[in-house]
Order: C-alpha cells, then sequence, then structure tokens
C-alpha cells in the first residue's frame, strides 16, 4: 500500500519497551496480581469519590504527563457496555461467563487480502503497554495502562486497496450472553467507524489486555479499539469484524442521536455536548474537576490530521 501518509512521532514517554513491559508482567505475576486469562457509547457521570483518591500510586505508572494510572479495580468496575447493561457498575457481574474464546476478528471489504485472525494470530502482533487516557464524552475521565499493537499493522497485512477511505468495526453479537441486547432502542449490533488515516495513526492501538493481564469480558475482551483522542464511545469492544470501506460508515451512536453523537468525536472542550459543558471533566479518584484538554492531550500527534477542518461542525 502507498504511504500517503505522514506519521507523527509519538512520546517515548507513551511508550513501554518490551523488555520493561515483560518484566513488568513478570513482576505482577510473582506478586500474585496476574489472575485468570481470559462502549460502547456514552458515558455516565462519575460518581462522588469517597475516602482517598481511587488512583494507584503504588504501581508507578503515569501518563506521559505525570498523573497516575487508576486501579484495576476502578477500570473493570466503572465502565460502559451496553450490550449487557446500561448499569456501570453491574457490567462486570454480568459479563462473568462471556466466552471471550475461542475468538476471530474478519477483515475485509475494499482490500486486496481479506483475512480472519485467531485469537493467536492476533496475539502474535508485535505487543507494547500504552499508558492512555479515556475520555467519557459524558464528562468523565481515566488512565489506563492497555496492552496491545497498532492498528497499522493489523491493516497492512490485508492491503487496503486505492479506494478505500474509512474503517468500519463490529461488535459481537450474542443476545444469549448479552442480555442487553435485548434492548429495542439500539441498532444492534454495535458499529463504529475512522477515517482510515485515523485507523493507520500509530496511537491508534488493538488492545488485548490491561494492567498486564488478558482484557476482561467486562472491558472488551478479548479485543478492543483504543484510539486515545477520541470520546470513549469510540472505541468499540470485542471486535468480530473489521471492513474497509469507501463511503463513511454508519456508527450506532450517530445513527441515534447524530446531533449529540458526531462521527469524528475528538475530544474538543470548545464544543459543548447539547446537554452538558465539554471543558472539564471529572478524573475517577479525584475530588475536583480538571481542565479538558483538546484532543484529550494528544493534540502534538493527531491535531495534522485535521488541518483545514470545522472541528466545530466536524465534531
Amino acid at each position: 500500500m502507498p504511504n500517503t501518509y505522514k506519521i507523527p512521532a509519538i512520546p517515548s514517554s507513551e511508550i513501554t519497551p518490551r523488555e520493561t513491559y515483560l518484566s513488568r508482567r513478570d513482576f505482577m505475576k510473582a506478586a500474585g496480581v496476574l489472575g485468570a486469562t481470559a462502549l460502547l457509547a456514552a458515558c455516565g457521570v462519575a460518581p462522588e469519590a469517597a475516602g482517598e483518591p481511587a488512583v494507584d500510586v503504588e504501581s508507578g505508572l503515569t501518563d506521559e504527563l505525570g498523573d497516575p494510572a487508576n486501579t484495576y479495580e476502578d477500570i473493570t468496575n466503572y465502565n460502559n457496555y451496553y450490550e449487557f447493561t446500561i448499569d456501570k457498575q453491574g457490567v462486570a457481574g454480568l459479563a462473568e461467563n462471556f466466552k471471550s474464546t475461542p475468538w476471530a476478528v474478519e477483515v475485509g471489504g475494499l482490500v486486496r487480502t481479506p483475512k480472519t485472525f485467531g485469537l493467536e494470530d492476533l496475539l502474535n502482533f508485535p505487543h507494547e503497554e500504552r499508558i492512555y487516557r479515556l475520555r467519557c464524552v459524558e464528562a468523565w475521565s481515566m488512565v489506563i495502562p492497555w496492552q496491545g499493537f497498532e492498528l497499522r499493522h493489523l491493516l497492512e497485512a490485508v492491503e487496503p486497496m486505492a479506494s478505500a477511505k474509512y474503517v468500519r468495526f463490529e461488535t459481537v453479537y450474542r443476545p444469549e450472553e448479552m442480555p442487553g441486547l435485548n434492548a429495542p432502542y439500539y441498532p444492534w449490533p454495535y458499529s463504529e467507524g475512522l477515517r482510515l488515516d485515523e485507523a493507520l495513526h500509530p496511537l491508534t492501538i488493538l488492545a488485548t489486555g490491561l494492567y498486564g493481564q488478558a482484557m476482561p469480558n467486562q472491558n472488551g475482551a478479548p479485543i478492543r479499539l483504543v484510539v486515545p483522542w477520541k470520546y470513549g464511545f469510540k472505541s468499540i469492544k470485542s471486535i468480530v469484524k473489521i471492513e474497509l470501506t469507501e463511503e463513511e460508515p454508519a456508527t450506532l451512536w450517530s445513527a441515534i442521536a447524530p446531533n449529540e453523537y458526531g462521527f469524528y468525536a475528538n475530544v474538543n472542550p470548545q464544543v459543548d455536548h447539547p446537554r452538558w459543558s465539554q471543558a472539564t471533566e471529572r478524573r475517577i479518584g479525584e475530588f475536583s474537576r480538571r481542565e479538558t484538554l483538546m484532543f484529550n492531550g494528544y493534540a502534538e500527534q493527531v491535531a495534522g490530521l485535521y488541518d483545514g477542518m470545522d472541528l466545530a461542525k466536524y465534531y
């Protein structure tokens, strides 16, 4: 595939070297942290913090701004996954018996070599730890240490055609395991999309784990998208299909409420949601609100993708 896009450098502070990641994983195994092996969309308002801040200051993990990672307990017990329930704190229990193995992801559309990747194939891509901020569209946030690989490696393996302009993603549809799918309000299965240059950007990853563990069911096991400069609903969970298209794909949330959840969904403190301000956010575990950063703090790496675009119009 011709390289027609410019890849901005990723700050080294955002990438854990493979040897460090493996050493940390070994340490966590020895400490008993590693246990069993192996967004949906609009996020709810974060609860008020009670007691001490719930951040794992002892882990030593921070993002490139120096903010500590949220605890494993935070990340796995407060999240959205509407296929199970709209109750953020109820997802983990309902997802407990979800079967994330075996697994396959079908990749096709406008590609020269369509392929189906088994979970073992996906785990063979070069993995890294990426400590990213997650900013929910409803103004709460976390810092999460993901393990995964750059989506562009998978896309390069299927050789996109020159006519491909967008990438569509689809979540698994299993009503027998995912009780939220019985809700008639949403156009299931959950779908999301990116422009191809966004998908090829090196900050965009497919995550297969967090905190050195395989991805928990409630967080999108066994594989999910993570696009750190966009609102969290873009980071679709439990992916089974990836399709390259020429036209902008429909997405679940832009289909339901296009005036509230646009296709791009870039974090932008200057463009409010119709029902609330996006200027500040509540970091889970903190007592006060903090200012939201343009592109969630990744502007230096990704702003060039949107040169010439009116970001108030293409929200």
